[in-house]
């Protein structure tokens, strides 16, 4: 590397360090005894290298109701009958009777078997039914049903449910079906508000009735998507979003989500123990990415899966049209290629935990594999592989450097009962992790002159869990002392800029998410709200802070156009305070915005349907100049223009 280089990066690298005082500087009281008040001196001449964007990301992964029962609207579980129906493990109840239904495997529509009704003709009805569905009063339902059978088995029955008495309901009659399986469109408008609405399908013929798969949704949905998550999703305004997982792609057959959606076949799901319809693959994703404005970013199983099964994933989504996998892709609707840039190698493999864990020492000899048939499918493609601070990291960065452009890590710091060590947790675990791999770039050999940073790829703060959880597996309310955390990290983020390219949120939908969805219902969590903030307001070049600001945190940047200073400000007190500020640098006019988050109390939490009890107020300001008033458990950001 050319000494000025080597100079220019010293010299950005010591400047994010300094930054890092704004936290852990002197903390020493005056000799009276008093709390020092919180105070800090911000250089706007002495600039870090530009934030990255992608430190704003987002990661959803199939677990719980983050994709299935949250961002996809498909309202029926186990619609492709994984288990049989009438089982305990089965949505679906029968309608008439045990003997009424069996599970037929051959010629199954999808799946190893389908519900076959017996009819015996006595006027009764047969069927299957799902209870459990959330409905809003005159909301129209839109779907489709897939049957087969013999004539008298016809009319068919398909009635949305949302009370108990006949006028309640709302039916479609099917008066003719055929001997071999054929899709049939479903149309409803309900009745009723209910999260207890239900779908019963009957016949009271003859002979037998096959049903091969059915699917309800909301008619506004937008290609699948539910249109109240999207909306809200659009105002994360995420750069780029991770996907597929998580622990769930280290089992994941990418080939079972491409195709028919109807024919795709539903799996047992063995990272989250649940069944996996696979109505939501890889062009359902990169669709919601095209919806969103953001990139993609893929991660492919490297737990059970091979290199060669990665290359063609990557032939899939990025291939000509007239490779094998292009080809493929173009027969199921999307001729042109992808053209996706970011790929994951696997994800958290140092864990035994995860599908096809193994040592580090024969994991490195998997990564380069995988990297090799990647790259040569496509050698544009950006690598991201699995990072674990610690020997982990010391291999993989010792043997696969050349075969990565990004390292990840993730961080799920625990809670802590007092506010004050709660709300900069995440940050210091995020500094630990910065703080190694300064120390891997001065002692692994094979990092002299390459510059491989961290993609945060999974990290969160959540301990508002409650049992029964209220949004599927692990969901939880996040409280407002979470939220403080998540700024706190961002502050994180942005003094280590040096290092951190890319870090995304998780996780975006449900579980411990930015949004949260009910059955008819849906809101930003308190921890959604410094994603949004600091993705829109805070600015791009960050400065230098120095100080004892504490208890507060402070992080501070030039807007792109160097015509504003934004001021971020943390404060976990439950008290408001003052922060004296020495300003160098730049001369303010005394005029800007100020945005704050706070909420009632540190365990403040949004809920969908109800008023928001943490939530982003913005005023103007003027007459600023050497002190800024912080609210109490508070985000507090200021954007002052110069003069």
């Amino acid at each position: 590397m050319p000494a000025r280089k080597v100079a220019v990066c010293a010299a950005l690298v010591w400047a994010c360090l300094a930054a890092g005082a704004a936290r852990s500087s002197d903390t020493r009281r005056p000799r009276d005894g008093r709390k020092p008040a919180p105070a800090v001196v911000i250089d706007a001449a002495k600039t870090g290298e530009p934030i990255s964007k992608y430190i704003y990301g987002q990661f959803i992964e199939h677990m719980g109701r983050c994709v299935n029962g949250g961002i996809w609207s498909e309202m029926l579980l186990d619609r492709k009958f994984f288990a049989a129906a009438g089982d305990r493990k089965s949505p679906w109840r029968l309608v008439g009777g045990r003997d009424a239904v069996s599970m037929a495997r051959e010629n199954a529509y999808v799946g190893r078997h389908s519900p076959l009704v017996k009819l015996p003709g006595d006027g009764k009805p047969r069927g299957i039914i799902q209870a459990g569905l959330g409905l809003i009063k005159d909301r129209e339902y839109a779907g489709r049903i897939v049957l087969a059978g013999s004539a008298g088995a016809a009319p068919v029955e398909v009635a949305l449910i949302w009370g108990k008495d006949a006028g309640e309901r709302r039916t479609i009659v099917i008066r003719q079906i055929k001997s071999e399986f054929a899709k049939l469109p479903l149309a409803f408008t309900a009745g009723a508000d209910t999260d207890s609405g239900a779908l019963e399908i009957t016949s009271r013929g003859t002979g037998r009735l096959r049903i091969g798969t059915v699917s309800l949704m909301p008619a506004d949905n937008v290609g699948g998507f539910d249109p109240g998550v999207l909306k809200l999703m659009k105002q994360l305004n995420a750069p780029v979003y991770r996907w597929p997982g998580g622990n769930f792609v280290s089992g994941y057959d990418w080939t079972d989500g491409i195709g028919d959606r109807d024919r795709r076949p539903p799996r047992w799901e063995r990272a989250w123990k649940a069944v996996e319809p696979n109505d939501v693959g890889v062009h359902e994703f990169l669709s919601l990415c095209e919806l969103l404005g953001a990139e993609p970013y893929i991660t492919v199983n490297s737990g059970l899966g091979d290199a060669a099964s990665a290359a063609r994933e990557v032939e899939y989504v990025n291939g000509d049209a007239e490779t094998a996998m292009g080809k493929l892709r173009a027969r199921n609707g999307h001729a042109r290629p992808f053209g996706v840039r970011w790929w994951g190698i696997g994800n958290e493999m140092y864990g035994k935990w995860q599908q096809g864990y193994m040592p580090p020492g024969k994991y490195v000899e998997k990564h380069n594999r995988f990297a090799e048939a990647m790259r040569e499918v496509d050698p544009s493609i950006k690598l991201l592989a699995v990072g674990q601070t610690g020997a982990w990291d010391q291999q993989m960065l010792s043997r696969c450097a050349g075969a990565m452009d990004l390292i990840t890590e993730h961080v799920y710091p625990g809670p802590v009962a007092d506010d004050l060590k709660h709300v900069p947790a995440i940050a210091r675990a995020i500094k630990a992790k910065a703080d190694a791999h300064r120390r891997y770039r001065k002692t692994i050999a094979r990092l002299k002159g390459k510059d491989i940073r961290i993609a945060m790829d999974e990290w969160n703060y959540w301990y508002g869990r409650t049992r029964p959880w209220p949004y599927g597996l692990y969901g939880c309310d996040t409280r407002l002392r979470d939220a403080l955390g998540i700024a706190a990290g961002l502050h994180e983020f942005i003094r280590n800029c040096d290092i951190y390219f890319m870090a995304n949120y998780s996780i975006t939908v449900n579980v411990y998410g930015a949004i949260n969805r009910t059955k008819t219902r849906s809101g930003l969590a308190a921890t959604a709200l410094p994603l949004m903030l600091y993705r829109g307001h805070f600015g791009a070049v960050p400065v230098e802070v120095t100080g004892r600001p504490q208890p507060l945190d402070v992080a501070a940047a030039w807007t792109r156009d160097r015509k504003a200073l934004t001021i971020a400000i943390v404060n976990p007190a439950r008290e408001k305070l003052r922060l004296s500020v020495d300003l160098k640098g730049a001369a303010l006019s005394g005029r800007g915005r100020r945005r704050t988050i706070t909420g009632p109390d540190a365990k403040a939490c949004n809920q969908p349907g109800k008023d928001a009890a943490v939530r982003i107020t913005e005023e103007t300001v003027s007459g600023i100049s050497n002190k800024l008033d912080v609210p109490r458990l508070s985000v507090c950001m200021y954007t002052l223009t110069v003069q």
